[in-house]
């Protein structure tokens, strides 16, 4: 049965790289730009539109682009933390401005940024979270890169009674009918993701 979810999971995944491999510098860029607009929209409604502290990640290559994300919500005065991968699949985090510098992972084919590494007692206190996915489908359950990273980080959350508004960040042909990615033990569903087309609640969130 494991064998059988894994492999449903790595043709999802492999059929969303190969989509997001096709998409042009214009598509891009225009994905970045509505994923800012809507996203930084979305941080105004959680706060109310005071400052907060955001949880995000910088998308690489051709994955949804989050730079022009993370610059909005700076701009509009929240604080922003990135992820750095350690061992053992756990996050630590760094604050971020526009001075800070990006370096490659040691443990995942992603760029992190360079400076103070914070605990998840930090990321705790964040007001909101944007994290990756490959797909979601309409009941939550979540695709990732495979890393079990933020699944572990989810899980760290739940267990200290933190419930943070999430929103994995696709694009819109990533969200997928009810069901249709299985789900395991381990896996964390999401209440709500951000997609070019704008912020979008799934069914069962409160």
């Amino acid at each position: 049965m494991l064998q059988e979810t894994n492999a449903v999971k790595d043709d999802i995944r492999a059929t969303h790289r190969r989509r997001r491999a096709a998409l042009s510098p214009a598509q891009l860029e225009a994905a970045g730009a509505a994923l800012a607009t809507h996203g930084d929209a979305w941080a105004g409604s959680v706060t109310g539109k005071r400052p907060g502290i955001a949880c995000v990640y910088l998308g690489v290559g051709h994955e949804p682009p989050t730079l022009p994300l993370i610059n909005a919500l700076h701009h509009s005065g929240h604080e922003v933390l990135l992820p750095v991968c350690e061992p053992g699949r756990e996050l630590s985090w760094v604050f971020w401005t526009p001075d800070t510098g990006f370096e490659r992972s040691k443990y995942a084919p992603i760029l992190e940024p360079a400076g103070q590494r914070h605990g998840p007692e930090t990321a705790g206190g964040a007001t909101m979270l944007f994290i990756p996915a490959t797909a979601v489908d309409l009941t939550g359950n979540r695709i990732g890169q495979g890393g079990g990273y933020y699944d572990k980080f989810l899980g760290h959350l739940a267990t200290a009674g933190k419930e943070i508004p999430l929103a994995a960040v696709i694009y819109d042909d990533e969200l997928l009918p009810a069901g249709r990615i299985p789900a395991e033990e381990f896996d964390r569903p999401v209440p709500a993701v951000l997609a070019p087309s704008g912020y979008r609640r799934l069914a069962g969130s409160a």
